[in-house]
């Protein structure tokens, strides 16, 4: 409907970038979401966040941040946009109707430029910039049946919807750099195309968010919590550094923790003699919330960020079009 011109597209008041992706989960639209942010902060551009809000408890128009300090919990708004906001600085708010959602937080806090996050597939909303991203994995694993539409594989939409993007990011996350293969390469052609890798600043205790590197946890017995799509790299990334992380308790993505799990995760930690918890961020800003009953368990997360080869170019693009 979109194509053919039925179904209109509506402008919010102010620039907009879209963050997006054609599989469900794991490629990275959340760090994707924090640079660009990082981005328009850094040049001076008044902007603020807005997301669907995926496995929040609330439903409608709910601000998450106003920039200085955060206006709603982490399972009112959804666990992504939480830390996102926290992260970034800038105001932030929940819709599952974004332009309605960008129109009411743009009024609010007068911003030149909105950074949508997981909006490809809602095209209600103009957008001045079309970010698409891919988990590099997924681009090479051409025999796989992921490379299908939903229900038999991760696609929600095909590749011929690559067309509709303006910028494509391939998210090699820990691993190598690769040539795409040819059957996949040809959507991309006349495309923007920059690799993103991943790069660890260290550990933080999620109490006090008290630092450390990677070192000190070497040789040391952690249990593994994890509630995200594909923790595949964030596994790897432990194993690469000696981190003996064989005892894992693996949830589903955007895990809302309770009681029940916070007491699964205390048994195991004792029952393994580990000698701390490691965990995401974005299952830290969750597990927080526990942390009276945590309070005899040393728990962290790995605080990674996403970077861009050839970033001055991203740089350009993306402020041409927000200028």
């Amino acid at each position: 409907m979109f194509n053919k011109g039925i179904f209109k597209t509506e402008t919010t008041g102010c620039k907009v970038i879209s963050i997006g992706n054609i599989t469900v989960g794991g490629s990275g639209k959340t760090p994707a979401v924090i640079m660009i942010s990082k981005i328009l902060k850094n040049a001076g551009i008044k902007s603020g966040i807005l997301s669907r809000g995926y496995g929040r408890s609330t439903k409608g128009f709910l601000l998450v941040s106003d920039g200085e300090k955060m206006l709603s919990e982490v399972d009112q708004c959804g666990d992504e946009i939480y830390f996102a906001s926290m992260e970034c600085k800038v105001a932030a708010a929940v819709c599952e109707k974004r332009t309605e959602g960008a129109q009411k937080l743009n009024k609010l806090y007068k911003l030149e430029t909105i950074v949508l996050d997981d909006a490809f597939q809602h095209r209600w909303i103009h957008r001045n910039l079309d970010i698409l991203i891919f988990d590099q994995r997924f681009l090479l694993d051409t025999n796989s049946l992921e490379q299908n539409l939903l229900p038999l594989g991760i696609m929600r939409e095909p590749f011929s919807s690559v067309k509709r993007a303006d910028v494509i990011i391939i998210n090699r996350k820990f691993d190598e750099k690769y040539e795409l293969p040819e059957n996949i390469n040809k959507y991309f052609k006349g495309k923007e195309i920059f690799y993103g890798y991943y790069t660890t600043e260290g550990f933080f205790d999620v109490k006090n968010h008290e630092y450390f590197s990677l070192n000190d946890f070497a040789g040391q017995k952690s249990l593994v919590v994890s509630g995200i799509a594909n923790p595949v790299s964030f596994l790897s990334i432990l194993a690469k550094n000696k981190i003996d992380a064989d005892n894992q308790l693996l949830f589903q993505d955007h895990k809302n923790y309770s009681l029940k799990e916070i007491q699964l995760i205390r048994k195991k930690f004792y029952d393994t003699n580990a000698n701390s918890v490691i965990t995401t961020q974005k299952d830290a800003v969750k597990l927080k919330n526990y942390s009276k009953e945590l309070d005899d368990i040393d728990i962290y997360y790995l605080k990674i960020d996403l970077k861009i080869e050839n970033k001055e170019e991203l740089t350009k693009i993306v402020l041409s079009k927000t200028n």
